[in-house]
């Protein structure tokens, strides 16, 4: 038997009402049967914490290699864009054992609590100059703020010059293009010829990492690349497909993470004076938000051969797109899934870093750097309101949840 298809018109999934706020069209997919067919693309909809966790249980059956993507033709129908084969591109999420346990045992110790807590002091610098410059100027979009400081770290964490920080925040904010699924011919264009820049880029720092190797435990990532890559333990082409990954899954996950947070203080008055009698709270925030807005709604797993998912059939070359954000309202696993609370029991019993052998490496620095703008966002801003004149607009992506403009009005705290 076979899954339902997910609606009549699957054009939906695209629809404006859809990217301002999915969660409707989620419960909606959860009340049904948990996976939905999307028309005849071979994509299904996984929706229910239940089934996500049988999938991530599965390897054998399932791939994380990215194969093809979602996207809506030029009538606005969904159909799939093929991916070429290519190894390289398959590092750290979209890769499979046993390469990921290579790729990830380069990268994780450099990106590990211990090493993500000697970030703290200049993330908290650069978040100050940041809101410095922004409250003088009495509030305003808050997304450059987001963007800059993730785009400083990632310059940290790889090594490369701080001076290229703004060439960082453009790339970083890139990375889900491919997977926005409303990308025209021309926009696709455009991110082949960014890529290539950037994966141009970082392949010469990491050369000249090569050059000057360095074994410390606080070497930069590209160092730990580069020796790796000397070691034959991993090729050139994967160490730079490894760094690229950085600029996505640490630069515009956490923008959009840190835009939801202090969307969340500004229309949530109560809950930022709570946090700000109480800041030992704020770590139990950002885990709220980060449930109830993860930065990238799914990822995709391939269908590695016929199988069956749920009681329905399952046929090779298929894929799964896995809702987190879904899952992480699902009342079966969360209490009052819908709401913000600040005393759950175990306030990261969610998916939004995903779960098991490809939980994200990233997940400390991310929780750090959201942590520390929530801290230093209320000791410094008074009155926080959304702007009337100028609502929230997200990002026209089926895959990440980040805004693209954060109209706030604020004033400095006296």
């Amino acid at each position: 038997m076979r899954a339902p298809l997910y609606s009549e018109r699957s054009a939906q999934l695209f629809g404006p009402e859809a990217i301002d706020d999915p969660h409707p069209l989620y419960a909606r997919l959860r009340a049904r049967s948990g996976l939905s067919r999307v028309a005849d693309t071979g994509v299904h909809l996984v929706a229910t914490w239940d089934l996500i966790d049988e999938v991530l249980g599965r390897d054998a059956d399932f791939s994380a290699n990215l194969t093809g993507v979602l996207m809506r033709d030029e009538s606005g129908q969904p159909t799939i864009f093929e991916l070429p084969s290519n190894p390289a591109s398959r590092v750290i999420a979209t890769a499979d054992d046993p390469r990921h346990a290579v790729h990830r045992s380069i990268a994780q110790p450099r990106l590990a609590a211990r090493q993500a807590a000697k970030l703290e002091e200049p993330i908290r610098r650069w978040v100050r100059e940041a809101l410095e410059a922004w409250l003088a100027a009495g509030g305003g979009d808050f997304v450059p703020v987001a963007e800059l400081v993730p785009a400083r770290v990632v310059a940290r964490v790889l090594g490369l010059p701080p001076a290229d920080v703004p060439r960082f925040r453009r790339w970083a904010m890139m990375g889900g293009d491919i997977l926005a699924g409303d990308i025209d011919r021309a926009g696709l264009v455009s991110l082949a010829v960014e890529t290539r820049a950037m994966t141009e880029y970082l392949g010469t720092h990491l050369d000249a990492a090569r050059e000057r190797p360095r074994g410390d435990a606080d070497a930069p990532l590209l160092h730990a690349l580069a020796g790796a890559v000397d070691e034959a333990r991993i090729g050139r082409d994967e160490a730079v497909g490894i760094a690229s990954i950085m600029f996505g899954a640490g630069g515009e996950s956490t923008a959009a993470l840190i835009g939801s947070l202090v969307r969340g203080l500004a229309e949530r008055p109560a809950v930022a004076e709570q946090l700000r009698r109480g800041p030992q709270r704020i770590p139990r925030f950002v885990e709220e938000v980060a449930r109830l807005e993860p930065p990238f709604k799914f990822h995709y797993r391939a269908v590695r051969h016929a199988c069956r998912l749920g009681g329905f059939e399952l046929d090779r070359g298929d894929r799964l797109m896995l809702l987190w954000a879904s899952a992480n309202r699902d009342a079966t696993r969360i209490e009052h899934p819908d709401e913000m609370r600040l005393d759950r029991v175990h306030p990261k019993n969610h998916l939004s870093f995903g779960r098991g052998g490809h939980f994200c490496i990233g997940a400390p620095t991310a929780r750090l750097e959201a942590r520390v703008v929530c801290e230093e966002f209320l000791s410094r801003a008074g009155h926080l309101a959304l702007s009337e004149a100028s609502p929230p607009v997200y990002a026209r992506s089926i895959f990440v949840r980040r805004l693209e403009r954060l109209e706030v009005v604020a004033g400095a705290a006296r």
